[in-house]
């Protein structure tokens, strides 16, 4: 039966590989088309839904710390200072009316630069459940076609040191490993 045949081993190139490595990011592109995904701004209503999603996606996959089922005031808080500064914006990726994706954008302007403005993107997160279906580089593209909309000369943003896929996904869509951060905890 040709069910119950072995197939014959073959080497296949590079080129093959990648090809067929761009046949399957195909595929769950398709797969993912199946569900709308939008980008909005954030609500007061999803706050909690945010800060969950971001809390769990801790280095090494581990949530950064434990939460209250109740969320406390100073998150709706926080939530609104950002809503209520001009260069801020707490953005969601949805499907059927579920997040699976956020960011945070905000835009700086450089003294330097003759006051033009780069777009600083982080807390970007996706849903454990929806990661490698496109819901990242969609979140990012929004990203980049609204910076180049409001004339950003970049768009930078900061990842953990630990976290190789990130650093392989950013450099997937462009972005360039050129500087080193430090911070300083208070």
């Amino acid at each position: 039966s040709l069910l119950n045949r072995k197939a014959p081993e073959k080497k296949f190139s590079g080129a093959f590989c990648l090809c067929l490595t761009g046949f399957i990011d195909y595929l769950n592109r398709e797969l993912f088309m199946n569900h709308e995904i939008s980008i909005r701004k954030a609500t007061s209503a999803d706050v909690d839904k945010i800060v969950r999603l971001s809390n769990a996606g801790g280095p090494g996959g581990k949530p950064r710390k434990d939460l209250p089922d109740l969320l406390p005031d100073v998150y709706f808080q926080a939530f609104q200072r950002i809503q209520n500064d001009a260069n801020q914006f707490l953005m969601v990726a949805e499907s059927d009316s579920n997040i699976v994706g956020t960011f945070h954008v905000t835009y700086l302007t450089y003294l330097p630069a003759a006051g033009q403005e780069d777009c600083q993107v982080e807390n970007v997160h996706v849903r454990d459940d929806w990661r490698g279906k496109g819901v990242g580089t969609l979140m990012m593209r929004w990203v980049i076609d609204e910076a180049s909309k409001r004339g950003c000369r970049r768009v930078q943003l900061t990842t953990d040191k630990t976290r190789k896929d990130a650093h392989r996904f950013y450099e997937r869509l462009g972005f360039v490993m050129s500087h080193e951060g430090a911070k300083y905890t208070l």
